[in-house]
């Protein structure tokens, strides 16, 4: 059971790093052509067909580099597809929400105070929202709904709202993040699988047969790798997100998500504009900025507390007896997070406390106060899926106790 543990951890390791290496591979690529696509400059004398060019610098020699809207006069013998990038990345990260999310259902994607069903369900739920995500998608881009990219892209904003939404309603809040960043890696993936690269082989075909390509397939496959554009951002913060529980363990957190949306817009605006010499527009990183300070504040505006299906709101009497009362902090953390955080964990399936915290006496429980308040306190993020049971009032207990602690200077 021991070394099954452990082989298992290091599989979930390998996979991540596999995720890790190719996701910055397609990132980078995806950055990179952008960039360069948006700076192509245009001269008299091009060859035929060239478009614009572009003279760059790296790694101490000169590249000359030229594109041409449709081809050359004469195909070259070797083509370079960047592609593997974009299907590796997404199936190395789907191996990871199989390994993470649904071998480990109960403690990571089911919180049965939000959606209490059995882990073949919640997982089928999981599958068939991926699924769901890219044939809506793709119906809309193709609808006369598609034909307006403003349209189009305010459109798709709402829906991705609606679906931040939606997962929050189904699963944790960890849970919740990580598949909205699947949901919207599929859809991106997808892009490039089903339509950006066999519409580039249909024109290949078509040159090398002699025939005039269809210029909607260069339109179709421009429009799909300006939404992968202005996706990429907010993805990798969806990714990254559950290492901070004050992004998704709070109880905005799909606010939050539809936030970092925008901010990935505002920010690739920036770039976007730079790199095509038409300025650095300042108030992009201006509201962003704001847009990330609201986020902040959502990600502790002070909860609800419910009891008997009736909300009530913590007063501040009860928060100061809280706090001047160690011993209920000491039972919460005993009672709801020593069972994983102990030097011989109980809960079964894990060998070692997570992360080497340890949770087992009055001293440990001051070392790592700062970790309980964000982790339990402000936010929802631990125990997993609230697995052990802990009460907002629990979380309160801890919150308040910790906040008072800071302020009195007992803990720094």
């Amino acid at each position: 059971m021991y070394e099954y543990a452990i082989a298992w951890d290091w599989l979930t390791f390998a996979v991540r790093w596999l995720h890790v290496i190719t996701g910055i591979a397609w990132i980078g690529s995806s950055f990179y052509f952008v960039a360069l696509d948006l700076g192509l400059r245009q001269r008299s004398g091009m060859p035929v067909g060239a478009y614009g060019e572009e003279w760059q610098v790296h790694g101490g020699g000169f590249y000359h580099i030229q594109k041409y809207l449709v081809a050359p006069e004469n195909m070259p013998e070797h083509l370079i597809w960047f592609k593997w990038e974009s299907y590796v990345t997404w199936l190395s990260g789907f191996g990871m929400l199989a390994l993470v999310y649904y071998a480990g259902a109960d403690l990571y994607l089911i919180d049965p105070s939000v959606l209490d069903v059995s882990k073949p369900t919640a997982i089928a739920i999981s599958l068939a929202s991926l699924g769901f995500g890219w044939l809506a998608y793709d119906t809309i881009c193709r609808s006369p709904l598609g034909n307006d990219n403003t349209r189009l892209m305010v459109l798709l904003y709402f829906i991705l709202v609606a679906v931040a939404w939606g997962y929050t309603q189904l699963f944790t809040g960890r849970a919740a993040y990580l598949h909205l960043g699947a949901f919207t890696a599929t859809i991106m993936s997808a892009n490039v699988f089903f339509i950006i690269i066999p519409n580039q082989k249909k024109v290949v075909a078509d040159l090398i047969a002699g025939r005039t390509p269809d210029p909607a397939l260069g339109k179709q496959a421009k429009q799909r790798s300006t939404h992968n554009n202005y996706l990429t951002l907010p993805v990798l913060f969806l990714m990254l997100s559950n290492h901070y529980p004050l992004a998704f363990g709070t109880q905005y957190n799909w606010i939050i998500a539809s936030l970092v949306f925008l901010m990935g817009v505002t920010i690739r605006h920036w770039f976007n504009t730079q790199h095509a010499r038409k300025g650095a527009p300042t108030w992009t990183w201006l509201v962003t900025v704001l847009l990330f300070i609201v986020i902040m504040w959502l990600s502790t505006v002070p909860k609800v507390l419910t009891e008997g299906g009736e909300a009530r709101a913590a007063t501040a009497e009860q928060a100061v007896v809280a706090a001047a009362d160690f011993s209920k902090v000491r039972d919460t953390v005993l009672g709801r997070c020593s069972m994983c955080h102990a030097r011989e964990p109980g809960w079964e399936g894990i060998v070692v406390p997570p992360k080497g915290v340890v949770l087992e006496s009055d001293g440990d429980i001051v070392e790592h106060a700062r970790e309980i308040y964000l982790q339990a306190g402000r936010s929802h993020a631990m125990p997993p899926a609230n697995v052990t049971g802990i009460t907002e009032e629990e979380r309160q207990v801890l919150a308040s106790w910790y906040e008072t602690a800071v302020k009195e200077g007992t803990i720094q």
